[in-house]
């Protein structure tokens, strides 16, 4: 965000959406165009359900957003820190995709600092997830390995928050027709830790399952127009190793300097909402956020500085008109 774009109040109309739903006189279903740190004081108090955004990293994207060194990224960051705290249900939740960069030789603690400041202001660092990238860029340097993850860091406002677990439930897979054919004396009573951790397990509890709670580590396939995935099938015998020792995603380009894929925002969308919530991303890019949320039903509000990514977003989101509840469904659970 810069001081040079005096944020002209642009919204930019959606096909066909002419009737669009509102909370009192606020438009839902919309990407706005101009400073973040302007238009996030036009949103009501208590307005979102969740709030997904990846803003610009330190010194990254230069050419798209004008770069923020990473000594200055909490003070930059603080203002819509405040403002989003203010947006937010009491129930939402905030989920913000970072990384911290190398800066001579060492990670820089922007991220760190920037949690520490967000818990100043009021925010609980409730979980940390990860999103490792299966086909991270290639690269080999003398001290470190490829990257390959990312953080979604989520922040709430109270311990009691709205979590929906059984929507993101993973298949359990083939594993358990076997290991769950003839159970020992110990699979059928809890068997505790050997370590005193207080943690336990009873494997017969896995009978008749379907279906497990995922961990907090995000896998996410690559999308089929992913460039690199040919190059990674290419290389993978002589690739060096990462720094994450599993595997994911990060997604094709989109135009965008720095798109992620549709299934990261959805992820989190289904996890943290239903159908008729709002979800807000005030640094909206090319509209990924707003395009999960409209295929999921849930209803959005995006914010973002450059006006192309404005008119990118909202040819892409031209392609998707699903039915949405009723406005009253947005006033609460």
């Amino acid at each position: 965000m810069g001081a040079k774009n005096k944020s002209k109040s642009v919204s930019i109309a959606l096909p066909q959406c002419r009737n669009r739903p509102k909370i009192g006189s606020f438009k839902l279903d919309r990407v706005i165009y101009g400073d973040a740190k302007l238009h996030l004081q036009k949103i009501p108090d208590s307005f979102a359900d969740l709030v997904f955004t990846s803003p610009p990293y330190a010194d990254s994207r230069k050419r798209t957003y004008g770069g923020i060194h990473p000594d200055d990224y909490v003070d930059w960051f603080a203002p819509f820190g405040e403002q989003l705290l203010r947006v937010l249900k009491p129930t939402g939740s905030f989920v913000l995709n970072i990384k911290e960069k190398v800066v001579n030789g060492e990670r820089h603690t922007y991220v760190i600092d920037l949690i520490h400041a967000l818990k100043k202001q009021g925010w609980l660092w409730t979980e940390e997830y990860i999103w490792h990238k299966k086909n991270c860029y290639p690269g080999k340097w003398p001290n470190r390995f490829r990257d390959a993850w990312e953080r979604c860091l989520q922040f709430t406002k109270n311990k009691d928050f709205h979590m929906y677990q059984d929507s993101v439930r993973v298949p359990m897979g083939n594993w358990k027709d076997s290991r769950l054919r003839k159970l020992s004396e110990t699979d059928r009573r809890r068997d505790e830790s050997k370590v005193n951790s207080g943690f336990g397990k009873k494997i017969e509890n896995w009978i008749g399952r379907e279906l497990a709670y995922p961990t907090n580590v995000l896998r996410v396939e690559p999308e089929p127009h992913d460039p690199t995935n040919s190059l990674r099938e290419q290389k993978k015998e002589k690739d060096n190793p990462t720094n994450v020792l599993h595997l994911a995603t990060e997604c094709g380009n989109k135009n965008h300097s720095a798109a992620f894929p549709e299934a990261l925002p959805a992820w989190f969308i289904n996890l943290f909402t239903q159908s008729g919530d709002v979800v807000l991303d005030p640094f909206l890019g090319s509209g990924t956020t707003a395009i999960a949320a409209r295929r999921l039903g849930r209803h959005f509000i995006g914010i973002e500085l450059k006006a192309e990514y404005c008119e990118l977003a909202r040819n892409q989101l031209g392609n998707f008109q699903p039915e949405f509840e009723a406005v009253s469904s947005v006033n609460g659970h």
